[in-house]
């Protein structure tokens, strides 16, 4: 469980951190295609909220990996 809580926190974080510098400063075109931010239509124009949202998520995925202890 731990292993897949650190999984799935790193994605959102490298979701999070892609998606907001790619919508703020353009520089990851070529990822375009690989951010949940741009292939989800209803996300248009909540880019950033997105990307905070996701870093969020991602930061607390990592906590809660990070407390389960495994025996």
């Amino acid at each position: 469980m731990k292993g897949f809580l650190e999984l799935a926190g790193m994605i959102c974080l490298v979701q999070a951190v892609g998606g907001t510098v790619n919508t703020l400063l353009g520089w990851w075109g070529w990822a375009h295609g690989m951010l949940l931010v741009n292939r989800l239509a209803f996300l248009e124009g909540y880019e950033i909220f997105t990307g905070i949202v996701l870093g969020v998520l991602g930061l607390a995925l990592c906590a809660a990996a990070s407390a389960v202890h495994r025996d």
